[in-house]
């Protein structure tokens, strides 16, 4: 999981979108959601490296956000398999 406090959100967003599209191999973007006011994000990628994941998100978004990211306890998840 990787929680951002988004500074800038059309940044942040316009280089997420153009990630998608270049996601490491295995990895598999499950969620993308933001607040209403744009100043927070909640993204799910489902990769077998966590740091894997922090470098591919901080280099297409992290200009723009500052993210924490954990590994998320599946088996206590709801709607997560």
């Amino acid at each position: 999981m990787a929680v951002s406090t988004v500074s800038d959100e059309g940044k942040f967003w316009s280089g997420l979108k153009k990630a998608h599209a270049k996601l490491p191999r295995g990895a598999t973007w499950k969620l993308a959601v933001a607040s209403k006011d744009g100043a927070r994000a909640v993204n799910i990628i489902a990769h077998e490296s966590i740091d894997g994941v922090r470098d591919f998100f901080e280099a297409h978004a992290g200009a723009h956000a500052t993210t924490e990211y954990f590994e998320a306890d599946a088996a206590n998840a709801v709607g997560l398999p």
